[in-house]
């Protein structure tokens, strides 16, 4: 732990000594240009005050991802809202959107639990993102995200407006003990199965974790060993119960404090309109995008970093 601190205050010392060096190589541009007059010196001054603010809003970027957990590796969770089929594949398209943004980052993903739609899309799903700062870049997508289109599954071709929820855990086995006792937990093996591809898996190797004293019921079923899905499954548990007791402190500290805006599993954070206009909005920061097919695509950093970079909204977990 304190070899990974003194790397961490290394990494900003020197962050902040090729700020300054940027900024000091175009103080120097600055005064060759009022000796010579030579316009090209401009031209390099501007090249190192983009530099200069590229490495700036990165350094800012990394303070704001100081949070307790924000370190950690991420557990994302999905789950459509009302209607049908239609909420069913929107779900489908937030999990391949999250997916794609973690490749992107190079980050390591697993689809811990899959649970298909009927027909089309899923039921809920489950990853676990492994990665520098995972959890402190992804807590900026928990809520509830709204899609907007001409559904493909409507013969009428009309419009129709979707709801998924998206829930983020650090992976607190990574540096916090949560205690769950034998006799707090229920433990059920079923057999799995799904709609084919590559979320196929028919053994008996499903597993069902409930935790009596929060009512909190977790599933995993992609491994194809028992004793595999039952780790995946617990790891699932304990970051959810250590959830549970955070959310609970939360609300502790608001009726102390009173009444501020937060955000929360049920709160509307970002809208997805594909029809009759083409916009995503993030309603929290005024984020937007008009490039629909690449937000999808998992190009979502523009909308994280507004998140994380906005005082009001920062609130590290």
């Amino acid at each position: 732990m304190v070899l990974k601190e003194k790397a961490d205050v290394a990494e900003q010392v020197t962050r902040i000594e090729q700020l300054f060096s940027a900024l000091s190589d175009c103080e120097t541009y600055l005064e060759l240009f009022r000796e010579s007059g030579d316009v090209d010196l401009i031209g390099e001054c501007a090249k190192q005050l983009d530099a200069a603010e590229a490495q700036f809003r990165g350094f800012e970027l990394k303070r704001m991802l100081s949070g307790p957990h924000d370190d950690f590796n991420a557990i994302l969770e999905i789950n459509p809202g009302a209607g049908g089929t239609e909420a069913q594949d929107w779900g489908e398209m937030l999990l391949r959107m999250y997916t794609r943004w973690a490749e992107r980052k190079g980050f390591a993903v697993e689809l811990m639990n899959y649970q298909p739609g009927e027909g089309a899309g899923l039921k809920s799903a489950t990853l676990f993102i492994e990665g520098p700062n995972a959890f402190g870049f992804l807590r900026s997508e928990r809520g509830v995200h709204r899609l907007v289109r001409i559904s493909p599954f409507d013969s009428n071709a009309r419009r129709h407006t979707s709801f998924a929820s998206v829930s983020v855990m650090p992976d607190v086995e990574q540096d916090v003990e949560v205690e769950v006792r034998d006799e707090d937990l229920r433990i059920d093996t079923y057999r799995s199965g799904g709609a084919g591809g590559q979320h196929v898996n028919k053994t008996d190797s499903a597993v069902r974790l409930t935790h009596f004293p929060t009512g909190i019921v977790v599933a995993c079923q992609n491994e194809r060993s028992q004793h595999k899905n039952k780790a995946r499954a617990m790891k699932l548990l304990k970051a959810k119960i250590y959830d549970f007791e955070m959310v609970k402190k939360r609300a502790e500290l608001d009726k102390i404090a009173g009444e501020r805006k937060k955000i929360d599993f049920g709160s509307q954070i970002r809208s997805y309109v594909l029809q009759p206009y083409q916009m995503i909005k993030d309603a929290r920061t005024s984020a937007e995008s008009g490039n629909v097919q690449a937000v999808l695509d998992g190009e979502i950093d523009p909308f994280i970093e507004a998140y994380l970079l906005s005082p009001e909204w920062n609130q590290p977990t």
